[in-house]
C-alpha cells in the first residue's frame, strides 16, 4: 500500500524513509496546529507511533484529543523559559499564528486580521522532563519566526532527538531565516542534512547512518501519494465505485426491466388465454343455463303433473276416508241402536219384573185394603174426613171476619195439619189409605206437598231433590228408577202413536 503524505511539504516522506524501520516510535511537534492537515506526525501515528503535540491555539485542541487519544496534546506555547506571551493569530490562514511581533505586523501590513491571544509559555526542556522517557527520533518546530526562542528553552545535553526538523524561511516567503538560529543547532552536536526548501533537517551525531537517507527530495521510489490525491483518489475510486454500482444497477434495472417486459408478455398471453377461456366458459355457461331452463321447464311440468296427481290422490283418499268414516258412523249408529236397544230390554226386563212386583203389591194391597175396611184406622179416617169438611166449613164462616177471628182460623188450620200429619205417619195408613186417596187429584198434589215437606223435615240431605210420591217411598231407589223409565217410555210411544 503507498504511503499517504499528511505533511505540507512530504516531511514525513523522508522522515519514513529514514526512520520507517522503527516500531512505535516517539516524536515531539512543536507547532502542530491540526491533527490531519498539514501534519508532520498524522501518518506515523497511523503506524504506531505517538508523541508530544504542542499546540497554543485552543480551537485545535478538542480535535487532538479525539484523533489522538494515544498522544501528549499540550494547549500551550513553548519558548525560552516559563510563563505567558502574546500570540498573534491569523484567522484567515491556519498555521500562521507566531509570538513574532515583527511577524504579525508584516501580516498585518498585508491586510490580514490578526487576534491576539496570551497564552502559557513553556519550555521544551520542562516538557521533555514531565512527558519523556524515551528516545526522541525527530523532534518537529514549526513556529512562524519564533524558532530561536524554542531552541534556547531545550536541553540537547539530556535529550537528544536523533532527528530535527525546522522551519526555515520566513512566513509566507521563499527567504530563508536560519542563520538567526542554526548555531544553536549546530553548536550542539548536530549535522545539518537537508534543505527542502521549506525546512532544514539536522541529524545527531550519534546517529550518521540517517543522513543518507535525507539526502534526496521525496521520488517516486518513495512510494508515496500527498492526501489530498489519496482523497482525490478515494473520491474517484469511489466515484468509481459509484458508478460501477450504478452501472451494476443499470444492469440489474435493465435486466429487471426485461424480465417485467418478459413477464408483462406472459401475463398479457395468460390474460389472452384467461379471455379465452373467460369466453369458453361464458359459452358454457349459457348453455348450462339453457339446460337449466330446459330442465326447470321439466321440472315445473312434471311437479304441476305431480300436483295434479296428488289432487288426484287427495280426492280418491278424500272419498274414500268420507266412506270410510260414513261405514264407521253407519257401524257406530248401528252399534249405539244395538247398544240402547239391549239397555232398553234390560230396562223393560227390569221394569216388567218391577211390574210383576207392584201388582203383587197391589193385589196385597187390595187385600190389605178389604182386611182394614171396618178396622178402627178406617174409622179414624172418616173421623179425619168429617173434621175436614169441619174445617172447611169454618173457614169460609171466618172468611170476612176481624183479625181476632182469622188468628182463630190458622191456629185452627195448624192443628189440622197437624193432626194429618201425625195420620200420614202411620205406616199403615201410608201403605193402605194413602194410595186410594191419591186417585183424587186435588187430593194427590196436596198429599206429595206434605209428603215432601215431611222428608225434608226428618232427612234435610234430601233437599233440593225431586220429591217422591207417598205410595213409591217405601219402594227401593232401582224400582222407582225402572218405573220411571217405563213411564218415559210409555209417553214416547204414546207421542209417536
Amino acid at each position: 500500500m503507498s504511503f499517504i503524505s499528511y505533511a505540507q511539504n512530504f516531511e514525513d516522506v523522508l522522515l519514513w524513509r529514514a526512520l520507517g524501520h522503527i516500531k512505535n516510535g516517539f516524536y515531539i511537534d512543536i507547532g502542530a496546529n491540526d491533527p490531519e492537515q498539514h501534519s508532520v506526525t498524522k501518518a506515523f501515528y497511523e503506524r504506531g507511533w505517538y508523541g508530544v503535540n504542542v499546540e497554543p491555539l485552543k480551537q485545535y485542541q478538542p480535535a487532538f484529543l479525539e484523533q489522538r487519544p494515544r498522544d501528549i496534546n499540550l494547549c500551550v506555547a513553548a519558548g525560552a523559559e516559563e510563563g505567558e506571551i502574546t500570540l498573534f493569530e491569523v484567522p484567515a490562514v491556519p498555521g500562521w499564528a507566531s509570538a513574532e511581533p515583527q511577524v504579525a505586523r508584516t501580516h498585518e501590513l498585508d491586510g490580514f486580521e490578526l487576534l491576539a491571544h496570551t497564552v502559557p509559555l513553556r519550555t521544551l526542556r520542562s516538557i521533555c522532563a514531565e512527558h519523556v522517557s524515551y528516545d526522541i527520533h525527530f523532534l518537529k518546530i514549526d513556529v512562524e519566526g519564533h524558532e530561536a526562542q524554542v531552541l534556547r528553552g531545550m536541553d540537547f545535553e539530556r535529550w537528544r532527538p536523533w532527528i530535527l526538523v525546522i522551519e526555515a524561511t520566513m512566513p509566507n516567503s521563499r527567504e530563508t531565516n536560519h542563520q538567526t538560529w542554526e548555531a544553536l543547532v549546530t553548536g550542539q552536536r548536530y549535522q545539518f542534512a537537508y534543505f527542502d526548501g521549506l525546512n532544514r533537517y539536522y541529524v545527531a551525531a550519534e546517529h550518521p547512518e540517517l543522513l543518507a537517507s535525507l539526502q534526496v527530495q521525496p521520488n517516486v521510489f518513495d512510494d508515496f501519494i500527498s492526501v489530498h490525491l489519496a482523497h482525490a483518489w478515494s473520491a474517484g475510486e469511489a466515484a468509481r465505485a459509484l458508478a460501477l454500482a450504478n452501472d451494476e444497477r443499470a444492469q440489474r434495472e435493465q435486466a429487471l426491466r426485461i424480465e417485467a417486459g418478459q413477464r408483462a408478455d406472459s401475463e398479457y398471453a395468460l390474460r389472452i388465454e384467461a379471455g379465452q377461456r373467460a369466453d369458453t366458459e361464458h359459452v358454457l355457461r349459457v348453455q348450462a343455463s339453457h339446460r337449466a331452463e330446459r330442465e326447470h321447464a321439466l321440472r315445473v311440468e312434471a311437479g304441476q303433473r305431480a300436483d295434479a296427481a296428488f289432487a288426484r290422490a287427495m280426492d280418491s283418499l278424500v272419498r274414500l276416508v268420507d266412506s270410510e268414516a260414513r261405514r264407521h258412523l253407519a257401524e257406530a249408529g248401528r252399534a249405539a241402536a244395538e247398544a240402547q236397544v239391549a239397555t232398553l230390554c234390560a230396562d223393560l226386563g227390569a221394569a216388567n219384573e218391577g211390574a210383576r212386583t207392584v201388582a203383587a203389591w197391589a193385589h196385597d194391597l187390595n187385600r190389605q185394603l178389604m182386611d182394614i175396611g171396618g178396622s178402627p184406622a178406617w174409622r179414624t179416617v172418616q173421623r179425619l174426613r168429617l173434621l175436614g169438611s169441619v174445617t172447611g166449613k169454618v173457614r169460609r164462616s171466618v172468611v170476612g171476619l176481624p183479625q181476632a177471628a182469622g188468628a182463630v182460623a190458622a191456629l185452627t188450620h195448624r192443628l189440622v195439619l197437624k193432626a194429618l200429619r201425625a195420620t200420614a205417619r202411620s205406616a199403615p195408613v201410608r201403605k193402605h189409605i194413602l194410595p186410594r186417596l191419591l186417585k183424587i187429584p186435588a187430593v194427590e198434589v196436596r198429599v206429595v206437598r206434605m209428603a215432601a215437606a215431611l222428608q225434608q223435615q226428618q232427612h234435610p240431605y234430601t233437599q233440593g231433590r225431586p220429591p217422591v210420591a207417598p205410595h213409591l217411598s217405601d219402594l227401593p231407589p232401582s224400582a222407582r228408577k225402572a218405573l220411571a223409565d217405563l213411564e218415559r217410555v210409555r209417553r214416547r210411544s204414546t207421542n209417536y202413536s
